[in-house]
């Protein structure tokens, strides 16, 4: 009599799931160092602003900023950060003074910029109405309280 033939079940394929567990870990916790930076990046306390100046053409060919931050305590005069007060602003001999006697000679090669602070639009009303009296170009930007000037040296 004929031996009976015995049928094995073909056994399920044995899937190991670690290397892609680890690829799928290593993944999230990239995106998750990223979100990290990012929001740091975002919720950090102090901005810096670089104010451009440019024409259509992409370029400045006309006439050179000066820049001036105006906030509650006085004036910045960049790029050396010369500060002047409220109250020394139109004196003899004062840091914006100068700076305006020296715009005024060189009207046509320089104007002035001046960033304002929330806190700073009484100042920046004095300083403009400074400005315009001596017929200087002038071009103003609001900027948020939190933020720093950087300007570049010349």
């Amino acid at each position: 009599m004929p031996t009976p033939r015995t049928y094995r079940r073909p056994q399920a394929p044995n899937i190991d799931l670690f290397p892609f567990l680890s690829v799928l870990a290593c993944t999230i916790g990239s995106l998750i160092l990223l979100i990290v930076v990012i929001t740091s990046q975002t919720l950090s306390d102090e901005k810096t602003v670089t104010i451009e100046i440019i024409d259509e053409e992409g370029s400045n060919k006309t006439k050179v900023p000066r820049y001036v931050e105006c906030g509650q305590e006085g004036v910045i005069i960049y790029p050396d950060e010369t500060k002047v007060s409220l109250s020394d602003l139109n004196v003899e001999g004062s840091a914006f003074r100068k700076l305006l006697e020296e715009l005024e000679t060189r009207r046509d090669q320089e104007y002035i910029i001046l960033a304002i602070k929330p806190d700073g639009y009484d100042i920046f009303y004095e300083a403009r109405k400074l400005v315009e009296e001596r017929r200087i170009d002038l071009g103003y930007e609001p900027i948020d309280e939190g933020w720093k000037l950087r300007v570049k040296r010349r």
